[in-house]
């Protein structure tokens, strides 16, 4: 593993292919993102905020799982598993749309809870916290700019 590290180490350091720059140019920008919390005035308000709307969407997703009798009993381990499978759909298609439900089943499936509830509880979980969004966001649209005018 550590030869395997390594070597893809080594090969983006000196590759010059168009791969190799493309890598160069995300790492490098991940860095200069993740480092430019420490220039914040207020970086411990925004990483406390940060974790908290991670955690708030954990709860949302462990509290919904309640919904369905066959899904009410998953161990926190599933759950856990679940919401990661169904963030990184969110990142592969827009906003999760068809693949976010599919994510919690074949998360779920290995907890041995059929594909029907497995596909509704994602189903739901998509669902409320897209309207979630929706909703709030248009909110603030709406809100944000009174708020600030009277600044």
């Amino acid at each position: 593993m550590l030869i395997m590290v390594l070597a893809v180490f080594f090969l983006l350091r000196k590759g010059k292919s168009k791969l190799a720059f493309k890598l160069r140019h995300f790492i490098s920008g991940l860095i200069e993102g993740v480092l430019s919390i420490l220039k914040m005035k207020r970086k411990g308000a925004f990483i406390f905020h940060t974790f908290f709307i991670w955690i708030m969407y954990l709860l949302m997703f462990y509290v919904t799982t309640f919904a369905l009798p066959e899904t009410s009993n998953l161990p926190v381990v599933a759950i856990l598993i679940g919401f990661i499978a169904a963030s990184f759909s969110i990142a592969a298609t827009n906003g999760g749309i068809g693949s976010y439900p599919y994510a919690v089943y074949l998360a779920f499936s290995l907890f041995s809870i059929e594909k029907g509830p497995a596909i509704a509880i994602g189903t739901i979980i998509w669902s409320s916290q897209t309207l979630m969004i929706i909703v709030l966001g248009g909110l603030s649209l709406i809100f944000l700019p009174i708020y600030n005018r009277t600044k």
